[in-house]
């Protein structure tokens, strides 16, 4: 049997970024929620953002995990925002009659970040054989 795929939890100091690159079996939505969590309580973050731009669907289970982790979050005194959701999604939620209470939403995470006052800017490379 294998093991659920691990969803690393980066702190961006002050900020806690989750992508979820795929679609999670019920079992790693909630090691998810129990991961995301405990980084927020250990690392004291005033924010998480949540990246769900390379979700095709959320359904039901993973919309309630998602709103639970932006409650636990709230609790621990950190705001969560859900960043990256693309219209099918949104269309889908809605006629399920599913919200995400608690959860604020932002186009990218360079404008979640924004909303915390973090400022995240692209640095351009030179191009190669440029002095």
């Amino acid at each position: 049997m294998t093991s659920p795929p691990t969803i690393p939890v980066l702190d961006l100091g002050g900020l806690l970024l989750v992508s979820i690159q795929g679609e999670l079996p019920d079992e790693a939505a909630v090691d998810l929620q129990n991961d995301v969590t405990a980084a927020v309580a250990d690392t004291g973050s005033r924010g998480l953002i949540i990246d769900i731009s390379s979700l095709d669907m959320v359904d039901s289970f993973l919309a309630r995990v998602l709103a639970e982790v932006a409650a636990s979050s709230r609790l621990l005194a950190a705001r969560t925002v859900l960043v990256g959701m693309r219209p099918a999604v949104a269309i889908t939620l809605v006629e399920l009659g599913l919200t995400l209470p608690g959860m604020d939403t932002a186009r990218t995470v360079t404008e979640a970040a924004a909303s915390f006052g973090v400022t995240i800017e692209r640095k351009d490379r030179p191009e190669r054989g440029a002095t």
